[in-house]
């Protein structure tokens, strides 16, 4: 695998490093000993597959807090997603600064989220598939969100939002509540 860093300390774009024959080409996906080496918490509590009818549809910003601030690893596994991801720490030199990536089935790439980054996805193509690894099991009690489209933010989708759920447009903006609250 090979690791790039983003902008944001800790946030990972990870390509394929493929050993290809007359057969076709076999690479490692995962490796928790190289995801150690690299300084990053290894996922793998849990494996989830999300699927988009319409390319627009939105899902995110999300993320949870501790005791269960969770890592994750993102990669599209059919047709074409846009992610972003915003650094939620705020001690953080890069707090509330944002990477955007476009993952895809021809790319292959993934994108590792540290603790405590939103993070969201919106399909760029009709059905579109992501599978990803987290580091932490669902806990309501712990899961926080934004708002896609918090100016504080100021995030630049590729498309017009087709499709979204009742919750994640109901998340507060950032200017109108104290910060805690997404702690």
């Amino acid at each position: 695998m090979i690791f790039e860093e983003t902008h944001l300390s800790g946030a990972f774009v990870i390509s394929l490093e493929k050993k290809e024959d007359h057969r076709g080409f076999f690479s490692r996906a995962f490796c928790s000993k190289e995801f150690e080496e690299h300084g990053l918490k290894p996922v793998g509590v849990q494996c989830n597959l999300a699927g988009n009818f319409v390319k627009g549809t939105l899902r995110g910003m999300h993320y949870q807090v501790p005791p269960a601030a969770e890592a994750k690893l993102f990669r599209c596994i059919k047709g074409a997603n846009y992610h972003v991801i915003a650094d939620m720490r705020p001690n953080s030199p890069t707090y509330l600064q944002h990477f955007g990536i476009e993952l895809s089935s021809d790319n292959q790439s993934a994108l590792y989220i540290p603790e405590m980054f939103a993070h969201g996805y919106q399909a760029l193509t009709d059905g579109s598939e992501a599978f990803y690894m987290v580091s932490e099991f669902y806990t309501p009690g712990c899961e926080r969100g934004l708002r896609y489209d918090d100016p504080t933010l100021n995030i630049k989708w590729p498309l017009p939002v087709t499709e979204i759920s009742e919750k994640d447009t109901a998340w507060p903006l950032l200017n109108s509540v104290k910060p805690e609250v997404y702690l």
